[in-house]
């Protein structure tokens, strides 16, 4: 096992170095002066000149991209040019709704989906089964922002029973911030329990089909305890995997869900600092998303070995 979690942290240390290159080089490309948007169209150049040089942005691009590392590994994010606030702070504080929503989302999409794909696969090709995979498949044809939408007319507009859009702050008290997020975190939930349903259901059946299972079977085991105590476990390998990679979607695509029901979010941060040219924002938020979905496939890989005793560190 040490050997396995060495080589997936070296894996994942060479990964972050990549993808900070990349994020780097993508922004350096953008088109657009951060000075000259903040000073305005009618700024005189030695006016940018001189803002440009105060915000660090005339260095050379080798220079810039190792002094961002640096404060990546000391703590130390910058300042925002557009709202003048360290990005730490800002990040911080849009983190602590972007991430309770994400995990809110993940614990709907896990309740609906494993259930939903257990149940079609106990019952295959019966009506139950037809109609779970019916219902999947609609839910992966349905856009979130336009599931957001109706969730807020049935929800908000008519039945009145939670707000529109808005956040009050966790300030307020637990309940009323989790009420806030229900209708965002059901409609990000929506597609992707779609997604992992039919994943379970498939991984169910294919495990249902093993040689063990008939064993079990031929002993009198029930048909409950064989699906619940030998088929779910060696099941999960496939489904752990779709698991991780949509948490790690949630974390970074709750831009437009957070625009549909106005909450100031990481990714409405992101929206607004591409919008103001503000590049320091935008490069700290999206390598921090890159290191979360790093991290989280790193978390899937080690599960893999805890969960399945089959999967050996040199088998990988």
């Amino acid at each position: 096992m040490s050997v396995f979690l060495f080589k997936r942290l070296i894996t994942l240390v060479a990964t972050l170095v990549g993808a900070s290159v990349v994020v780097f080089l993508v922004l350096e490309i953008l088109p657009g002066n951060a000075a000259q948007i903040l000073m305005g169209p009618d700024a005189s150049p030695d006016a940018v000149q001189a803002l440009a040089r105060k915000l660090g942005i005339d260095r050379p691009p080798l220079e810039r991209y190792f002094s961002w590392i640096g404060g990546l590994l000391t703590g130390d994010l910058g300042v925002s040019y557009a709202y003048s606030t360290p990005v730490s702070e800002l990040v911080l504080e849009r983190l602590s709704l972007t991430v309770p929503l994400a995990v809110m989302a993940m614990v709907l999409t896990s309740l609906i989906a494993l259930a939903a794909g257990i149940y079609a696969a106990a019952r295959h090709n019966k009506l139950g089964d037809v109609g779970v995979m019916a219902v999947s498949q609609v839910g992966i044809a349905i856009p979130n922002f336009w599931f957001a939408i109706l969730l807020i007319l049935l929800f908000s507009v008519q039945l009145k029973w939670f707000s529109a859009g808005g956040f009050p702050g966790w300030e307020e008290g637990l309940l009323p911030g989790l009420r806030a997020l229900m209708l965002p975190a059901l409609s990000l939930a929506v597609v992707q329990s779609a997604i992992l349903a039919r994943i379970t259901r498939s991984a169910v059946l294919e495990v249902l089909r093993e040689d063990f299972v008939r064993t079990a079977r031929a002993k009198g085991v029930s048909e409950r305890a064989t699906l619940w105590g030998h088929v779910l476990r060696n099941a999960m390998i496939p489904v752990i995997t779709i698991m991780g990679l949509q948490f790690a979607e949630l974390l970074a695509g709750t831009i437009v869900v957070e625009s549909v029901f106005y909450l100031p979010g990481l990714g409405r941060l992101i929206f607004q600092s591409i919008s103001n040219r503000d590049l320091i924002v935008v490069r700290n938020c999206v390598m921090l998303l890159a290191a979360m979905v790093v991290i989280v496939n790193f978390v899937v890989d080690v599960l893999y070995a805890a969960i399945d005793p089959r999967v050996k560190a040199s088998d990988i």
